[in-house]
């Protein structure tokens, strides 16, 4: 696959109103907007991307974007994940790729989401990928927000947790790496997705560590990674928005 005109790179911005760790977050507020438009702004301005738009089951979180301008559809309330709403999106628009861009990343820059996509360009044999950067502050380590990231030496996904892992016991000079929540998907592999939830429920694994990429990789798909020098913060507790706040906030101040 090489980068022309003729391939279409969709970006699905899974919104959920009802999370069960803080209710409503795509309607939180940053800085006057919901977190939702900057998300939405972020993946505007990145490169490779044709179209966005926000899916969402919650008519709240759809008249927010109407009100706003930002494109959203309306999906079941059904799906076990916000990867399951990015493969409903896939069945009704198509798209030579898709991404999925998770609705809690306000600070995600659009190189990082650029990123996640050039590798299809590079290797036509892949299939799916995700985001990883490196961790610099020791507390993400123990953090059980934070998923970790384990590869191979292709970097391969091998395992996500949010454990300590691997566990310091022989040496203590490995670099640990957290999840950026930035897939890119070919639209097969969304299929596979979507047929295995709607066949079995989460993958088992995958229902353990609430992390749904551990769906394809349990499932025999290479997940390549891509370590990428982000900063962002998904905002997961409402400490975490109170970061990202601050951020934003001297950022704009500027």
């Amino acid at each position: 696959m090489s980068y022309t005109s003729d391939v279409k790179v969709l970006a699905v911005i899974p919104a959920r109103y009802k999370s069960s760790r803080f209710p409503g977050k795509p309607l939180v507020d940053i800085c006057g907007k919901p977190m939702i438009w900057w998300v939405y702004q972020r993946c505007l301005a990145a490169e490779t991307l044709d179209e966005v738009l926000v899916a969402t089951d919650d008519s709240r979180i759809s008249e927010a974007c109407e009100e706003l301008g930002v494109k959203c559809v309306m999906t079941s309330e059904g799906n076990l994940t916000g990867t399951d709403r990015v493969a409903e999106v896939a069945e009704a628009i198509q798209a030579d790729l898709y991404v999925n861009i998770q609705g809690d990343e306000p600070l995600l820059e659009p190189s990082t989401i650029d990123a996640a996509i050039r590798p299809f360009f590079e290797d036509d044999g892949i299939e799916v990928t995700n985001l990883m950067t490196r961790i610099t502050d020791p507390v993400d380590v123990v953090n059980f927000t934070i998923p970790k990231v384990i590869t191979n030496r292709e970097l391969v996904g091998v395992y996500l947790t949010r454990a300590t892992a691997p566990y310091p016991k022989g040496a203590i000079g490995y670099p640990y790496y957290k999840q950026v929540c930035v897939y890119g998907y070919k639209p097969e592999a969304l299929r596979f997705f979507r047929d295995y939830g709607r066949r079995f429920g989460k993958a088992k694994i995958e229902e353990i560590e609430d992390i749904e990429i551990l769906r394809l990789i349990e499932n025999g798909f290479k997940v390549q990674y891509v370590e990428v020098d982000s900063d962002t913060v998904a905002v997961d507790t409402p400490k975490d928005l109170a970061k990202v706040r601050s951020i934003m906030e001297g950022r704009l101040s500027r």
